[in-house]
């Protein structure tokens, strides 16, 4: 079978972790901070709190921003569950803009007509989470312009992007954004096994991530209140709670793990380019839809999504399957969901992300997917789509 994406581990990986094990901190150590470093150089961001996954840190960028109760918060229905539950987790209410069908992120012109009704009612989002589908960056400068002069908090859903570039920036630079999200899953651009992290170039919101993402603690202070307490006769192993937090932390084994395959990133995405570039050359006389392929910003290609044409999507998938390629997809709308549907929600509310989803399958993507694989999988696409 081969998988639809799959990690990719080397010795130098492995001696990262190993050295942990051996000689440094499990948690709480050096790895950490170099690791947060490494992805601000990387990405040209000002600052990174690194945490235990992306969903983590959709939560705590959504309390950065100060989301709460009687708030509202909006994103697309084409992702995985988390770019909404992060809204749900901090007590506010979701809502979604349709996506467009050729770049399957946000629809601009949806999202310009939402936000002039909301104006009109007087009920704006306190924040938007926009999610760079697949790994292709949505249209930022877009969103930030029709975003000036609202106290809108913008935040990438960028759990696919690390690696793509988007007008001539990293994705994760937060150039025309307020926090950007990573994700370091095992089929990611890179991996720490499960971890993300969370980017900005605000000291305020670095700030607040990192209290909300290590229990409200802190050690800083300026931050302390001495109420009670004379701060001066304490020494260094003095701490406050300040505010309420999570333990969000990601270890020194997985930061280590972080740092070895970020050296590797740049290699990894090109491998994905390559790769994506043969499907492109291949696949385009089939009756499928092709994902879009933007010479100017550069997908990071976490996954390839084909759309068919006129086959039914569960025979080819079962073909597929019954043939050893590990085929998926990606996503089931989160608004058809009955948890959501339970708020209000229905099927035929957002029509393009269900149409999407009705005909979509995610095709193998992967690093270290072979030639002969791939051309495996071509084969087989050309066999049952004949």
């Amino acid at each position: 079978m081969i998988p639809y994406g799959k990690h990719h581990i080397d010795q130098a990986d492995i001696d990262a972790v190993v050295d942990v094990l051996e000689n440094h901190f499990l948690t709480q150590g050096s790895k950490v901070p170099e690791f947060e470093q490494a992805l601000c150089d990387y990405t040209g961001a000002k600052h990174c709190t690194a945490v235990n996954s992306a969903t983590s840190g959709l939560h705590i960028a959504c309390l950065a921003a100060g989301v709460g109760e009687g708030d509202v918060v909006w994103t697309t229905p084409n992702s995985f569950v988390a770019s909404a539950n992060c809204a749900i987790y901090c007590g506010a209410e979701i809502d979604f803009v349709d996506i467009d069908a050729q770049t399957r992120n946000i629809d601009i012109a949806l999202l310009a007509q939402k936000l002039s009704e909301a104006k009109k009612a007087n009920r704006l989002p306190k924040a938007i989470v926009v999610v760079h589908f697949a790994g292709f960056s949505c249209d930022m400068k877009a969103i930030a312009s029709l975003l000036e002069g609202t106290d809108i908090c913008l935040i990438e859903d960028a759990a696919h992007g690390l690696g793509g570039t988007y007008a001539g920036t990293k994705i994760g630079s937060c150039a025309y954004s307020d926090m950007a999200v990573l994700s370091f899953h095992p089929v990611k651009s890179l991996t720490t096994a499960e971890g993300g992290a969370v980017m900005t170039n605000s000291a305020d919101y670095a700030q607040q991530l990192v209290l909300f993402g290590k229990h409200g603690i802190t050690r800083d202070r300026a931050l302390m209140q001495g109420e009670g307490i004379d701060l001066e006769q304490q020494g260094g192993w003095f701490y406050q709670q300040v505010s309420l937090g999570f333990n969000y932390r990601l270890s020194d084994m997985q930061a280590a793990l972080g740092i070895s395959q970020l050296r590797k990133l740049d290699d990894f995405i090109a491998a994905r380019q390559a790769r994506a570039d043969i499907y492109f050359n291949e696949l385009q006389d089939l009756a499928l839809k092709l994902p879009i392929n933007d010479a100017e910003n550069q997908s990071g290609w976490h996954l390839f999504m084909i759309e068919l044409l006129h086959h039914d999507r569960q025979s080819v998938f079962q073909q597929l399957q019954e043939k050893g390629i590990g085929v998926n997809v990606h996503y089931i709308p989160i608004h058809v969901h009955p948890f959501y549907q339970k708020m209000g929600f229905k099927y035929g509310d957002f029509p393009v992300s269900e149409k999407y989803y009705e005909k979509a399958i995610t095709i193998p993507l992967f690093p270290s997917l072979s030639a002969d694989e791939q051309y495996r999988v071509v084969e087989v696409l050309k066999e049952v789509l004949a």
